[in-house]
């Protein structure tokens, strides 16, 4: 997807959001409506397109998070932020054992991360598996724990 038909489509929603707020709509709506009406566009296929995106497309992106922050007037989770939670969400899809890319995910003989792909491009190196992985590894504690949970259960 074009990021420059993301942007153009996600400052038309805003415009409801404005208007909304005019309105005189409550945060916990407004909050809503930016989810399903702006954030639903800004993170269609994020997984696929995020990490080929350059640093003046991801800051216009991220400049429309920052418009709706403001009229909201309300925290809002960062485009970066979005990426990984979704990449961790899909991560935890592939570790099932039914999954075909589960044989991409293999641990290291220490048994507390997941060992790296080999990449020689950087179209290889910036793919999903590889920034799931990486994202896996960086929440290592969390697994941990969350696999003793699941032992324990």
């Amino acid at each position: 997807m074009n990021t420059v038909t993301l942007v153009k489509r996600s400052h038309q929603r805003l415009y409801f959001l404005r208007s909304l707020r005019r309105a005189n709509v409550s945060q916990p709506l407004l909050l809503s409506i930016y989810r399903c009406a702006v954030e639903s566009i800004l993170t269609y296929g994020i997984l696929v397109w995020f990490t080929s995106c350059t640093v003046a497309e991801r800051r216009a992106l991220q400049g429309i998070i920052k418009t709706a922050q403001r009229i909201t007037n309300a925290n809002l989770p960062s485009l970066d932020d979005i990426y990984k939670a979704q990449c961790l969400r899909r991560a935890i899809n592939i570790k099932d054992t039914s999954h075909p890319a589960n044989h991409l995910f293999t641990m290291l003989p220490s048994g507390r991360q997941f060992r790296s792909l080999q990449a020689r491009t950087g179209r290889l190196k910036n793919s999903f598996y590889h920034c799931a992985i990486k994202e896996l590894n960086s929440n290592s504690e969390h697994w941990e724990a969350r696999s003793n949970f699941e032992e324990y259960r």
